[in-house]
């Protein structure tokens, strides 16, 4: 930890003494300090080891500061936010509608996200493989891009519904057979938020048959050669060995690219999800000093190696790759200035 802390001082150009001890302390009325003086942290259950490691750093850099976490799921997150029972909010997945309607209506602007990391990679069993595309071993597609993938999956893309294997270049027995399309239902969770971030907010297509959970969608394209399925977080070979992820690209002429840790690290699997924090930040005024330089420190060397050390954990979690780690820390300086 003292090579973290050193790490984290050279960073973010801290000052050792009482300067640093005192100038990002929590403020004393802040809602999300606790009467007996700690900071409350409300959000994701499997995020709760690195920020508690998070939480030690900070204070190892600002003594005194004390936190209390009460992590049960990315779910709570948000309504601690809206609430003001948490500083910032822990989540391991993008922002779901559900979580942001309540947010809105309550302060008339949205929520601010600032990544500190991807959620998962693999196939690893028995831990869970990141969001992924799922096909029958049987099928020989190599892989397919983000906009052949929403022409598949919605209706009224750019270029018309992709609805035959031929359409993706399959021959032979493939080349007139149907695609047969499964996924999790759209009620406000992840298949809603796909929809929403990754397919321009169109209607999944008349052929998507809506399942009631990620083992019916992996049952279904096992049992299905002619079958495509897209789900979030699983072990999917748990469930069975006759599906295989499909690697995808993020435009055409791209490479294809499956979540192994060194893509996602990377940043080139297009469907990685984030790791970050969420702020209440109301434009045009700066963060709250307390909650600027724990982001900072969240997205410094120091930060970025606490989530390396979760690599082989359970949820598998893996450091900004360079670019994106650039443009996290330039987003949080320009939120932070009042014009931003």
């Amino acid at each position: 930890m003292k090579t973290l802390r050193a790490l984290c001082l050279a960073g973010l150009g801290l000052a050792s003494g009482l300067h640093a001890q005192t100038l990002f302390q929590p403020p004393a009325d802040a809602s999300w300090v606790l009467p007996d003086g700690s900071v409350s942290i409300v959000g994701n259950d499997g995020m709760e080891t690195l920020v508690q490691d998070l939480n030690r750093l900070y204070a190892d850099t600002h003594p005194g500061v004390r936190f209390r976490v009460n992590m049960n799921g990315s779910s709570t997150g948000m309504p601690a936010l809206t609430a003001g029972a948490t500083p910032f909010a822990p989540m391991s997945r993008d922002i779901w509608p559900i979580d942001r309607s309540a947010f809105v209506q309550t302060f008339g602007y949205a929520p601010v996200a600032i990544r500190i990391g991807y959620n998962g990679h693999g196939p690893r069993a028995p831990e869970k493989t990141p969001p992924a595309v799922y096909v029958n071993q049987a099928n020989p597609l190599p892989g397919l891009t983000l906009q052949q993938l929403a022409r598949v999956f919605t209706a009224g893309q750019d270029g018309g519904d992709v609805s035959r294997w031929s359409q993706l270049g399959m021959q032979g027995e493939w080349a007139q057979r149907r695609i047969h399309v499964y996924g999790l239902r759209d009620d406000g969770g992840f298949a809603t938020s796909l929809r929403l971030q990754r397919f321009g907010g169109l209607p999944f297509s008349p052929r998507y048959e809506a399942l009631d959970s990620r083992e019916a969608v992996i049952r279904a394209v096992a049992a299905d050669p002619f079958g495509i399925g897209l789900l979030g977080w699983i072990d999917a070979s748990a469930t069975s060995k006759d599906v295989r992820v499909l690697p995808l690209a993020a435009a055409p002429g791209q490479a294809f690219h499956g979540p192994s840790y060194e893509e996602v690290h990377a940043g080139l699997y297009p469907l990685s999800a984030p790791l970050q924090l969420v702020v209440n930040r109301r434009p045009g005024e700066p963060l709250p000093a307390f909650v600027l330089e724990y982001l900072r420190l969240a997205l410094s060397d120091a930060g970025q190696a606490l989530v390396e050390r979760q690599k082989d954990s359970e949820e598998g979690y893996v450091p900004l790759s360079p670019a994106d780690l650039s443009a996290e820390r330039h987003k949080l300086e320009k939120l932070h200035r009042q014009d931003g």
